[in-house]
C-alpha cells in the first residue's frame, strides 16, 4: 500500500495495514468461501437495499465483490463503485466483473473515513460486514451521509454480540488450550464494533441519520464443505491464536478445533450458527 496516495484517517493505519497486507491477502485467497460463510444473509441484505435499475450505489468495505457485483446487476442503468482497504481483495474483485461483463461497476481502493466521495451521488450505500472497523465511527458515517444524496438509504449487515454467535466462542475455546484468550471489544474497531443497538443508534444519529431500524437475523455461518477442508480454513483465518504455545499445547489446540469441526459437519457443509443486524436508515 502507498499511503502517499491513498488517503488513511492515521486511527485506521492498524487496519489498513492489516487489510491491506496478509490479512486481506488471505481473504482474497478463500474469496469463495467466505462468499459462501455469509450466504445465508446475503440475499435479504440485498432485498433490504432495494436497489433500483437507475441506481447509484456504494458498496462500503467490498472486499473481493460479491456485493458489490450483485448490485451492479439490479442497477444495470446505474453504476455501482466497491471501496476497500485491501489492493489485492480489490484485484480479485475487479477480475470477477470483468470475467461476469459487468460494466456498470468500478473498485477503487479508500478508506470510507476519509475518502472525497462526490457530495449527493449516490442514492444507496450498503456494506456486509465492512462498517464495524472505523476507528471513529461517526466520522466514517458523516462522509458516508455527505456521499448519499437527501434521503438516500444505508443499509449494513454487522455482527450481534460475541455471546450471539457460537461460531466464535467454539472456535476460540477449541484454540484456547486453556487460556483465556481476548475477545474482540464490543463496541471497539473490530468485528463487534456495531454489536450494540444503543450505540449505533447514538452514531448515526450524530452523524446525521434517521432512527436507525435493525432487524434480528440469524443464518448457519459455513466453514468448509467438510472437516478436513474447514480446518484448513480456520487455522489460516483464526491462526494468530495459537501464537505463544508450545508443542504440545499447540497440538491439543489443533486436536480441539478438529474435534468440534468434526461435531459440526454435516451433509451441506461444516456449519455453526452466527447471528447479525440488518440496519437500515436513511439521510436524514
Amino acid at each position: 500500500m502507498d499511503e502517499k496516495t491513498l488517503r488513511i484517517d492515521p486511527a485506521n493505519a492498524d487496519q489498513a495495514r492489516a487489510w491491506d497486507g496478509e490479512e486481506g491477502a488471505f481473504w482474497a485467497e478463500y474469496a469463495e468461501q467466505f462468499d459462501l460463510a455469509m450466504s445465508g444473509y446475503h440475499g435479504r441484505l440485498l432485498e433490504a437495499a432495494a436497489i433500483g435499475p437507475a441506481d447509484h450505489v456504494l458498496d462500503i468495505g467490498c472486499g473481493t465483490g460479491q456485493t458489490t457485483r450483485d448490485a451492479a446487476r439490479r442497477a444495470g442503468e446505474g453504476a455501482v463503485l466497491g471501496v476497500d482497504l485491501s489492493a489485492e481483495m480489490l484485484r480479485v474483485a475487479r477480475r470477477a466483473a470483468e470475467r461476469e461483463g459487468l460494466g456498470n461497476v468500478r473498485f477503487e481502493q479508500a478508506d470510507a473515513q476519509v475518502h472525497p466521495f462526490p457530495e449527493g451521488s449516490f442514492d444507496v450505500a450498503v456494506s456486509r460486514t465492512g462498517t464495524m472497523f472505523f476507528a471513529d465511527p461517526v466520522a466514517a458515517f458523516r462522509n458516508i451521509r455527505r456521499a448519499l444524496r437527501p434521503g438516500g438509504r444505508l443499509v449494513q449487515l454487522v455482527w450481534q454480540a460475541p455471546s450471539e454467535n457460537p461460531w466464535l466462542l467454539e472456535l476460540r475455546a477449541a484454540l484456547a488450550a486453556g487460556r483465556d484468550l481476548p475477545m474482540p471489544p464490543v463496541g471497539g474497531p473490530g468485528p463487534f464494533g456495531l454489536a450494540e443497538r444503543g450505540r449505533v443508534r447514538e452514531v448515526l444519529a450524530a452523524a446525521g441519520f434517521a432512527e436507525p431500524r435493525f432487524e434480528d437475523l440469524r443464518a448457519p455461518m459455513h466453514f468448509g464443505a467438510d472437516a478436513p477442508g474447514a480446518f484448513r480454513f480456520v487455522t489460516g483465518l483464526l491462526g494468530w491464536m495459537l501464537d505463544g504455545l508450545d508443542t504440545a499445547a499447540r497440538d491439543r489446540a489443533l486436536d480441539d478445533l478438529r474435534g468440534t469441526l468434526e461435531a459440526h459437519a454435516t451433509p451441506d457443509g461444516v456449519l455453526y450458527p452466527s447471528a447479525t443486524w440488518l440496519i437500515t436508515t436513511h439521510r436524514a
